[in-house]
């Protein structure tokens, strides 16, 4: 689980990232729960671990109380063998405290935060981590990952204050760790750690920043456009390789304007969650077959598709082909479609072929569309164009012919 700035670094392209899905064979997922802090859960945790014969990991990470919290867990369950392990002791004793505790010798350890990483016990199966609220969720999921490491169920208890004294970040922390609890979801862990702290500074030192205002996806298109402006300006000679690779894609993305009503009504999906949700699949997908499944899915989950939802599918048609046209923003308004061709005078898009082959073909069947240029700006212009799924229509015939005309 990498810090927010780290991962963003590879979010963004500056550091690879490489993900490893597949456990183990033979582990099964930590059964992870949160309670408030429960001398009668601690008791029961640590009694059913030991009678199976295994052994308990007990996280309290001050030091100042810990020998309190050892005798506490001596009372709850007398007869089970307790030792004390932590960062200030000498290391030659702690070294024996580890070893001994490693070979059996003792049911519990109770212990700072130094057990959360390079520990690898498969007999201790039960992890207790007092006061979780106050741990990041890179600790917590490190911390987790102690127990579970054999073919044996394992749990992890997470115990707090009262639920209502936490703050909003701690309860999403641990609603974070007790939802992500399969294997192999230390990205999805990452991920909302980034959601919940911010990416933070791209070359300072802070980790939290105002990611929350925008959100993380619209902070990362942003971050991503300024990036390729700077590949494209000051830094071209570093990245010509990557810069003549995307010259073959002429626009990254086509704006949409329109006076239409493109939308998911709300009578038709009445949770905003599941609205949001079904925007941002639109928004992901790439192929006609994609588009049409969602068409599927939403008929057989919310009944007919009404007629705005049905436009706004039109509108991801429409994007894509304006897309390969070169269109950086269409606007269809007062029956009128406008198209605007990219922006940089100097993109190999006017040097291309097709282009050229568009230019040609809008010459010699002049009633269909027509050029207009203003202000410097290159425009492509279709009247009697109603609704999008005209447009869509209108483009796609326009855009074919030419790639006809082009391998003629």
């Amino acid at each position: 689980t990498p810090i927010p700035r780290t991962l963003h670094f590879s979010m963004m392209g500056a550091r690879d990232l490489s993900v490893i899905n597949t456990p183990p064979p033979n582990r099964h997922p930590v059964q992870t729960e949160l309670h408030t802090f429960n001398e009668d859960l601690i008791r029961d945790a640590v009694t059913f671990e030991v009678q199976r014969g295994g052994q308990v990991f007990f996280v309290n990470n001050r030091v100042q109380n810990i020998q309190e919290v050892a005798d506490m867990i001596r009372r709850l369950c007398p007869g089970v063998r307790v030792c004390v392990g932590h960062g200030q002791m000498e290391p030659d004793e702690l070294e024996n405290v580890m070893m001994r505790f490693i070979d059996g010798d003792y049911d519990v350890l109770v212990a700072t935060t130094i057990i959360e990483s390079g520990l690898d016990i498969s007999n201790a199966n039960t992890i207790l981590i007092n006061n979780a609220h106050l741990f990041g969720l890179s600790d917590l999921h490190q911390m987790r990952g102690r127990v579970g490491r054999s073919n044996k169920k394992a749990f992890c208890y997470l115990l707090t204050t009262p639920v209502s004294l936490l703050t909003s970040d701690a309860r999403k922390r641990l609603k974070a760790i007790e939802d992500f609890a399969e294997l192999g979801s230390g990205f999805n862990i990452a991920m909302r750690d980034l959601d919940i702290r911010g990416a933070g500074d791209l070359l300072g030192g802070e980790q939290s920043g105002f990611i929350s205002e925008i959100g993380f996806e619209m902070y990362n298109k942003i971050l991503d456009e300024a990036i390729q402006e700077l590949k494209e300006s000051d830094f071209k000679q570093l990245f010509h390789e990557e810069l003549e690779e995307k010259r073959k894609v002429w626009v990254s993305d086509c704006q949409i304007d329109t006076d239409l009503e493109i939308l998911i009504p709300d009578a038709y999906v009445t949770n905003i969650t599941e609205r949001l949700l079904l925007y941002k699949d639109l928004d992901n997908m790439e192929t006609e077959v994609e588009l049409q499944q969602f068409e599927k899915q939403l008929i057989d989950r919310f009944g007919a598709v009404p007629k705005p939802t049905l436009e706004l599918m039109n509108a991801i048609r429409l994007r894509w082909i304006a897309k390969d046209m070169g269109f950086e923003k269409v606007v269809l308004k007062q029956k009128t479609f406008v198209g605007y061709f990219v922006q940089n005078q100097k993109s190999s898009f006017y040097q291309s072929d097709f282009f050229g082959r568009l230019m040609q073909h809008l010459t010699r069947f002049p009633g269909k569309a027509r050029l207009k240029e203003r202000n410097n700006k290159l425009t492509l212009v279709m009247e009697q164009t109603g609704n999008l799924d005209q447009a869509v229509n209108a483009l796609a015939k326009l855009l074919h012919e030419t790639q006809v005309q082009t391998q003629n």
